[in-house]
């Protein structure tokens, strides 16, 4: 039997190309995606979707029993920026939308799930460089504190009630394919976009701020690899540190210099700017590599040959 997964939140800027990466490895009928809304053309057209709110446990439910259901990637977030201006909306959101799927686990319903959690889980007073597995995390976000709360619930229904619950603490993700969705690194997309267009950027984040970044194809293989690896070998199910690599706006400025000598970068920043400050600027994801053999494959140099030649198409 054909393994069938449902995908929450499909039509974002992570949900999307992971439909359509999943539905190339296991078959176009095996993967449902579901959103509040429809998606992209390609999405659309490559197997079945449902229009779902991710906070209706019963209309969830259906779902995953009509098609019967054994693992559910549970996408659908309001992230950091946005949260910041609709905090209830982002914690209702975040946070019901666990629950009913962590409880569908729990009723034995679907057998596996996969949530995303965030670096925005630490906070201004956590180490800074090389942050660790284990650590002080007291973030000062709407979006970090339903994230840290989420892996404190992933672990507790692991724990509690034997859920085959699997995260990681995604970084700041570079995508050519999807727009982002309203977070702080999405400087790190726009400014791609506007060298081709107008041959300048003005960033929302100061020279200097580095955070740790993720091109989009490393975070897909990433969480398809943690899904598929053996659960005795799963050290944390709160969430795992995710690494790449880390550099400021100047860096990536100077990296699309190379190929577009014209380009011109000013900084703006605004009320991003004490978010990115409270994140750390690089993360140590030996845990990780250690438990299921995780290892990056693009750093700042191919990232920005691969989103320049893509979009230029």
């Amino acid at each position: 039997m054909q393994k069938s997964i449902l995908i929450i939140g499909a039509c974002g800027q992570i949900g999307t190309e992971l439909t359509i990466a999943l539905r190339e490895k296991y078959g176009n009928e095996a993967v449902i995606a579901s959103d509040i809304r429809e998606g992209s053309d390609a999405l659309m057209a490559s197997g079945p979707f449902e229009l779902l709110d991710a906070t209706d446990y019963e209309a969830i439910e259906n779902v995953v029993m009509y098609y019967e259901i054994e693992e559910v990637y549970l996408m659908a977030a309001m992230l950091s920026a946005t949260a910041e201006k609709f905090p209830m909306r982002a914690w209702n959101l975040n946070m019901n939308s666990l629950f009913n799927v962590l409880n569908l686990a729990k009723d034995k319903k679907i057998d596996k799930i996969f949530w995303p959690s965030s670096i925005a889980v630490f906070g201004p007073n956590t180490p800074k460089t090389e942050t660790p597995q284990h650590t002080l995390m007291e973030p000062s976000t709407v979006y970090g504190i339903s994230k840290q709360s989420g892996e404190r619930w992933c672990e507790y229904y692991f724990k509690k009630f034997d859920v085959d619950v699997r995260s990681v603490r995604y970084p700041g993700l570079i995508s050519w394919k999807t727009l982002p969705g309203g977070g702080t690194t999405d400087y790190a997309v726009e400014i791609y976009h506007k060298a081709l267009e107008d041959k300048k950027y003005t960033c929302f984040l100061a020279e200097g701020t580095k955070l740790p970044m993720m091109f989009m194809d490393d975070a897909i293989r990433a969480t398809v690899s943690l899904m598929e690896a053996n659960p005795e070998e799963l050290s944390i199910r709160s969430s795992y540190n995710l690494g790449a690599m880390s550099f400021g706006p100047e860096e990536i400025a100077s990296n699309i210099k190379a190929h577009l000598p014209e380009f011109e970068i000013n900084y703006d920043p605004d009320f991003r700017q004490a978010i990115a400050d409270s994140w750390p600027s690089s993360i140590d994801d030996a845990q990780a590599k250690l438990d299921w053999n995780w290892k990056p494959e693009f750093d700042l140099e191919k990232t920005t040959t691969e989103m320049l030649k893509n979009l230029m198409n």
